[in-house]
């Protein structure tokens, strides 16, 4: 197969055209509720209520189920969304990337559906996450994607958003995780090291503070530490980038690194269902992995094959021109 590939029309149409279980992992960002009008017939994300806008993901992701192979996972990435009180934007949700174009959002946001009050959080993320679930999905994880710099709003009766949620979701009970790939640096918290020692027998997971390396106590030992790497935790810090392209809604390239790392090995595929402008795609080249992006605008299509065709161009130290900063591949 080609590498890297780009299917334009409905995402559930495009995945039919694909195998059973050709899929290695799936790592997405659907669009937001309500939040904007891309002007395509049948796209995502205008539904009238949350259930049916949760319905037709949960169509969505029934394809990806069945494209994946039996050791597939789901990196499912959402956002949440406000009930708003009138028309705009003021309680619309946060772009993945830094938005500058807050006029570009739906002028209409969703009438306030049953169940819910004006200025309701919707809770959109979970309500996707069960039905899922319910739908046969073994829901893993939830990690956190804390955005260090999230965009401002101008409320003053809650918080300022600074985080969305990253799904882990998977075909079967044991799947493919490489956890090694995605350890992260151990620094930070408390991690061991060689001036730590626990307990004889303990099943404590982390040595007993303040007491040091060759403290004389005939029922302790010292403990064992890789002093380097630890499990990735998760709560993920990345911060969010602008995006020059038309599609202003991508995802850092750094936020799905780990997923891909982590989903697919090396020279396995990773579906994309919502593609976007391609970060998927050229997170996947970058760690020699293969690609699949189903995208509904055939413009954001086209960016996507230009992103691919530059990033192919330029070999293992990336420079993704429409965010302006090099990607080199994981060591």
């Amino acid at each position: 197969m080609k590498q890297h590939r780009v299917l334009i029309g409905d995402c559930i149409e495009s995945m039919r055209t694909l195998q059973d279980q050709s899929i290695n992992t799936c790592v997405t960002s659907p669009p937001y509720f309500g939040l904007r009008d891309y002007g395509m017939a049948g796209q995502i994300g205008l539904e009238e209520t949350p259930a049916e806008f949760v319905s037709r993901l949960v169509d969505v992701f029934r394809e990806v189920k069945r494209v994946l192979r039996d050791d597939g996972t789901l990196w499912l990435n959402l956002g949440d969304s406000y009930c708003s009180t009138a028309p705009g934007t003021k309680n619309a949700p946060q772009s993945k990337g830094s938005a500058k174009n807050p006029e570009q959002w739906a002028n209409a946001r969703p009438k306030t559906p049953p169940g819910l009050k004006p200025k309701d959080l919707i809770g959109i993320p979970w309500l996707v996450a069960f039905a899922l679930q319910a739908d046969g999905w073994f829901l893993r994880q939830d990690i956190i994607w804390q955005k260090p710099n999230p965009m401002p709003e101008s409320v003053t009766d809650r918080c300022t958003k600074s985080h969305e949620y990253i799904f882990l979701l998977s075909k079967s009970q044991r799947y493919h995780f490489d956890h090694v790939a995605i350890k992260e640096e151990a620094i930070g918290g408390q991690t061991g090291n060689a001036t730590t020692f626990k307990r004889e027998g303990s099943k404590r997971e982390k040595s007993i503070p303040g007491h040091a390396y060759g403290t004389h106590r005939p029922d302790r030992k010292e403990a064992h530490y890789s002093g380097e790497k630890r499990n990735r935790r998760s709560v993920w810090s990345v911060a969010t980038r602008p995006f020059k392209g038309a599609h202003f809604a991508t995802f850092p390239t750094d936020l799905i690194r780990p997923c891909i790392l982590a989903g697919a090995p090396v020279g396995g595929v990773v579906l994309d269902p919502f593609g976007g402008a391609g970060t998927t795609a050229v997170v996947a080249m970058q760690e020699g992995r293969k690609s699949i992006l189903c995208e509904l605008n055939p413009e954001y299509a086209a960016m996507a094959e230009r992103r691919i065709a530059a990033s192919w161009l330029d070999g293992s130290a990336q420079m993704d021109v429409f965010q302006d900063t090099a990607q080199h591949p994981a060591a």
